[in-house]
């Protein structure tokens, strides 16, 4: 059985070139984007702690994308950019949340679906970065997390074979994959990971 994702779109090129053009604003989201991840991770373990099969899963990965968030600040502290303020509201991610139905084990599978498609978007920008980089540390640190976001989009789906017949996982996965791409499709494209 295959766990990678295949998106339903792939990222422009313009997108790459917003990153390019205006990267401390992209540090900025993406020290806000791990700082979210990490958040996301631990409020499975708060909502569902009963799913004992998949929390030590979900407390590593949530170690892992403060790691991460670690790792983007010192990135931005060597640039002398500050972090934001205030965590802005993700649209991608809210409009991705919209999607999920509302009965407690629907919205439970949905949520780890979403998050499967979330962090492997992530892992698709992240390698678009690493390739747009010039040879250094930052190009390193970003072939590093592609790896990353990539093994935590298959964590998400594992988790939900723990609870859900796979072809029902795998369905719903395929609508919730048609869904991303569109609202994807529909932001504006910026200097931000979504």
């Amino acid at each position: 059985m295959q766990l990678r994702i295949e998106l339903a779109c792939e990222s422009k090129k313009e997108w790459v070139d917003a990153v390019m053009n205006d990267f401390n604003t992209f540090l900025k989201d993406h020290a806000d984007c791990e700082r979210k991840a990490s958040a996301m991770a631990m409020s499975f373990v708060a909502k569902y702690p009963d799913r004992i099969e998949i929390l030590p899963e979900l407390i590593d990965t949530a170690v892992e994308e403060l790691e991460h968030f670690r790792s983007v600040y010192q990135l931005l502290e060597e640039r002398g950019v500050q972090l934001t303020h205030e965590l802005t509201q993700d649209v991608y991610v809210k409009k991705l949340i919209n999607t999920c139905r509302s009965g407690r084990e629907e919205r439970f599978m949905d949520r780890l679906l979403m998050a499967s498609v979330v962090e492997t978007r992530g892992a698709e920008r992240f390698k678009l970065i690493y390739e747009a980089l010039p040879e250094g540390e930052v190009k390193k640190f970003y072939r590093q997390l592609w790896a990353s976001e990539a093994r935590h989009g298959e964590i998400f789906i594992k988790m939900a074979l723990n609870y859900f017949e796979e072809t029902v996982v795998f369905k719903r996965l395929e609508e919730m994959k048609l869904a991303e791409a569109e609202i994807l499709n529909g932001l504006p494209i910026k200097a931000a990971l979504h």
